[in-house]
């Protein structure tokens, strides 16, 4: 019996897929290997063999990429962060309209649709409104670290390493958040050490300090969110500190978490100290940030986003619009002015509650809310009871709509669809059911993650003439 094959060499990469992944050919098998960009050539060792494709990652490279350049970060290649530092960012846009024209012909079978080129980000560095940290007994060493005389069993405040739950990378300098998020970092990570407050163990599961989330505005204002195992006067006073330390910091706050697990949607917020939320602004729109809202991470490119889907949406002034995954009502309050009224739809209790909020402070009066399972609440009595959409704009998470959620949108009888993705597979695999009743009339990605393989894509979809809608035969 022939052994399996480990290791290929000469692999040439020829362009970028899902996850970052580079593509190569060999034997008529498609390759993906980590690390690796369109013009790389490189030998891999494989972890996965199957019969017409394989994983693996570059063990060594026998020709670069003139494409490539220099990463401007020191984590690259150990952070799971900026995957695509090491590619210009022209060649980053590129590939990314490029993966959504694949998911749209791999698994929607759509053929030859016509992606417009993704609009780019400005600024690139320093764009996100929100990270997260992780805190650890045990930092991570790079290899460059070991033996160096570095004390792995030291107390960190970082990242999690790619592919390892227990392994946080400590941190010089992050490129995502604007100052003073490097400096709110470190002064949590060295106060909380030195004043022995124990930092997690993620392995035993024991400690203290677990979480720290940062949150910006545009004006300079800082909500934060220190999340622990305990409420106690130790935690309380390294608030104090914090916020002593840091004026900016317009909202403190504090979540206890005594799980095994990291999650906090669960959790109660806590507040500490100065307002209860903090404001942005998109366009002429204001919206209130609390300590669980979900608010888009890029409000530079947010702003973009929100102002394309209302143009592509083409309402009119008698226009019933359904907002579908409505979050804190971003989309659905920016596009009230243009038509009669919105219907907002989210499972997230909270953020319904902060959407409602949202409408007051703008002096939006038609705009309703509603909160519940979409598969649940989507019901035809809802639409019946709500009124038909003549326009729905749907922004779901990663996994994409459930069918039941697609057969509501085709029975809707709405003329014109806007479909915004963050995971152009789940959104074709969405569009592919969708055409039965519907066809796409633009496809414009929006990069709102440089230097990462992520990429929003909006669908703009309108009814087919000869489609049958209604609710005969259709399941409640």
């Amino acid at each position: 019996m022939a052994r399996k094959v480990r290791e290929l060499t000469d692999v040439a990469i020829e362009k970028v897929a899902d996850k970052g992944f580079g593509i190569g050919y060999q034997d008529g098998k498609v390759i993906f290997v980590e690390r690796a960009v369109p013009g790389d050539v490189v030998d891999v060792r494989l972890y996965k063999n199957k019969a017409n494709f394989a994983k693996g990652y570059p063990i060594r490279f026998t020709g670069y990429s003139p494409d490539r350049v220099e990463p401007f970060c020191s984590h690259f290649g150990h952070c799971g962060g900026c995957h695509w530092q090491n590619l210009p960012y022209e060649r980053q846009l590129a590939a990314k309209t490029q993966l959504v024209a694949d998911a749209l012909q791999r698994i929607a079978r759509i053929q030859g649709a016509e992606v417009q080129p993704a609009i780019g980000a400005d600024p690139i560095r320093y764009y996100r409104n929100k990270l997260e940290y992780t805190f650890s007994n045990q930092r991570w060493l790079r290899p460059d670290e070991l033996n160096t005389g570095i004390d792995k069993w030291s107390d960190t405040l970082g990242y999690h390493v790619p592919k390892f739950f227990d392994k946080v990378l400590a941190l010089d300098h992050c490129y995502l958040q604007a100052d003073p998020s490097n400096a709110m970092r470190d002064f949590m990570r060295d106060t909380g050490h030195a004043m022995g407050i124990p930092f997690y163990d993620l392995r035993e599961r024991t400690g203290v300090l677990r979480n720290l989330v940062l949150r910006n505005n545009r004006l300079g204002d800082w909500l934060v969110v220190l999340v622990a195992s305990e409420d106690s006067p130790r935690i309380r006073e390294l608030l104090d500190a914090f916020g002593e330390r840091f004026p900016e910091v317009r909202s403190l706050w504090l979540m206890v978490n005594t799980k095994p697990n990291s999650s906090t949607g669960d959790l109660e917020a806590l507040h500490h100290a100065c307002e209860h939320a903090i404001l942005e602004r998109l366009g002429e729109r204001e919206y209130r940030i609390g300590p669980k809202s979900f608010f888009q991470t890029n409000p530079h490119q947010a702003e973009k986003l929100v102002a394309l889907t209302r143009e592509l949406a083409e309402l009119r002034p008698d226009d019933r619009v359904y907002d579908l995954y409505t979050g804190l009502g971003s989309i659905a309050l920016y596009v009230a002015d243009a038509c009669a009224e919105v219907v907002g739809v989210e499972w997230v209790e909270e953020a319904v509650a902060d959407a409602r909020i949202n409408a007051e402070r703008n002096g939006i009066g038609n705009c309703r809310f509603y909160a519940g399972d979409m598969a649940k609440l989507l019901t035809r009595e809802f639409l019946e009871k709500q009124g038909r959409p003549d326009v729905i704009i749907t922004d779901p998470p990663r996994a994409g709509m459930h069918e039941r959620v697609n057969r509501r949108i085709l029975e809707s009888g709405a003329r014109r669809v806007v479909y915004v993705s963050c995971n152009p597979s789940t959104q074709a695999r969405d569009l592919e059911q969708l055409g039965e009743g519907y066809r796409i009339v633009r496809l414009q990605p929006v990069d709102m993650f440089p230097h990462t393989y992520h990429i929003e894509n909006i669908a703009v979809l309108d009814r087919k003439p000869d489609a049958e809608w209604g609710l005969a035969g259709a399941e409640g």
